[in-house]
């Protein structure tokens, strides 16, 4: 199989009943989308499929060839954060992390598909997504910040 993952061509044999989210982490070592609940509930296991967020824990990893991944991974460019990722350390949207990956890249795809969001259409892109520390405050906050970011 041969698909594009964090920018880079790739050609891997896969099983056929192998999901995508252990391929990832199996056999490219990629951490951030995490195993949570495996139902596609909780969103921590989010990658981008050809900029949209998917739960990778829901499809087959065959099912991706010819098309985009990104992990977080992928975000970073020569060294540098993402405005998403920057935005969410500088202001505290994560306590311990274990949603963050998936909530920055749900943040990704909602600011690629609209710069300017209101709170509401935040909340909306975020839905899938569970955290349970933050109570989701800090959250909305960092993904205003990083659309105020993109703008400037």
């Amino acid at each position: 199989m041969k698909f594009t993952l964090n920018g880079k061509v790739v050609e891997k044999d896969v099983p056929p009943n192998l999901t995508l989210l252990n391929f990832l982490r199996n056999n490219f070592q990629l951490t951030s989308p995490k195993v949570g609940c495996d139902e596609g509930e909780c969103g921590t296991c989010t990658v981008l499929l050809n900029g949209e967020p998917v739960n990778s824990c829901l499809m087959l990893a065959v099912q991706v060839e010819d098309q985009e991944v990104t992990t977080l991974e992928g975000l970073e460019a020569d060294g540098n954060l993402d405005v998403v990722q920057q935005a969410f350390l500088e202001h505290f949207g994560f306590q311990c992390g274990f949603c963050t990956p998936g909530m920055i890249l749900a943040t990704r795809s909602l600011l690629d598909r609209n710069p300017s969001p209101t709170e509401e259409q935040i909340k909306e892109a975020l839905e899938g997504n569970i955290c349970r520390c933050t109570g989701y405050q800090q959250i909305i906050e960092s993904v205003m910040k990083a659309a105020e970011l993109r703008t400037t």
